[in-house]
């Protein structure tokens, strides 16, 4: 095979930081908009910058741990349901041994595969027992064995990615003088920050990044104007 072939079979690119950005968008998502609308709220009531930060940095604390909480249960939940339907799937084919095979025959039917095919892969198959399950984990139930350590790789990047969502509202506070003006400048840092996360998180997540820039923006700006009209109203 010569040099340009093999270049050409490894040109394909991937985007393999699929579980981070993810992560990424749900504390950055939050962190950007939950502690903005509380400061909108808390500055429709309160004269002092010193409580709508002090209020603001405990709902960080508080929201990064729960946020992060979630997280791991959710990264957990993933490991253990991957490893109780890989147990099963080990029983199964010990217990219904021709109805597993007749399962692999199935999914290569769906590819156009000839019946001789089909039980020709499933005869191989059923030699080798991890593979075995390893195939019906992957092609009947769609599972891909999850990282052992992701519920805690998942809990620290939400919980940071809320962390420093959450501060960015919060600067306007630190330099204005009233909360009026702290609210115009948060309001000002926190929309031009929520159109950019939103265009790249559009972006990397293949959909149209200007429609995506607008809709975290639009629905960022409309939580701060419910909590400042909401805390007015109840004033």
């Amino acid at each position: 095979m010569n040099h340009t072939a093999h270049q050409n079979i490894h040109n394909e690119d991937h985007f393999g930081q699929s579980e981070l950005i993810r992560d990424v968008v749900i504390g950055m998502s939050d962190g950007l908009t939950v502690p903005f609308a509380l400061a909108a709220g808390l500055s429709g009531v309160l004269t002092s910058n010193a409580l709508i930060i002090t209020g603001g940095l405990a709902e960080i604390c508080a929201g990064s741990i729960a946020m992060g909480l979630g997280g791991y249960l959710a990264g957990k939940t993933e490991i253990e349901h991957y490893n109780s339907e890989l147990s099963r799937e080990y029983l199964e084919i010990k217990t219904k041994h021709e109805a597993e095979k007749q399962e692999v025959r199935d999914v290569f039917a769906n590819y156009g595969l000839s019946k001789e095919l089909q039980d020709s892969v499933a005869d191989e198959l059923a030699k080798n027992e991890k593979n075995w399950v390893e195939f019906m984990m992957r092609f009947e139930l769609g599972l891909e064995k999850p990282d052992e350590k992701r519920a805690t790789k998942s809990a620290l990047n939400i919980g940071v990615a809320y962390v420093i969502g959450g501060f960015i509202p919060l600067l306007g506070y630190f330099f204005s003088d009233t909360p009026s003006q702290g609210l115009i400048y948060s309001s000002i840092i926190t929309v031009v920050c929520l159109f950019v996360f939103g265009y790249f998180k559009s972006k990397f997540t293949g959909q149209a990044p200007l429609k995506g820039a607008l809709q975290v923006t639009f629905i960022g700006f409309l939580a701060a104007t419910a909590a400042f009209l909401l805390a007015k109203l109840i004033s």
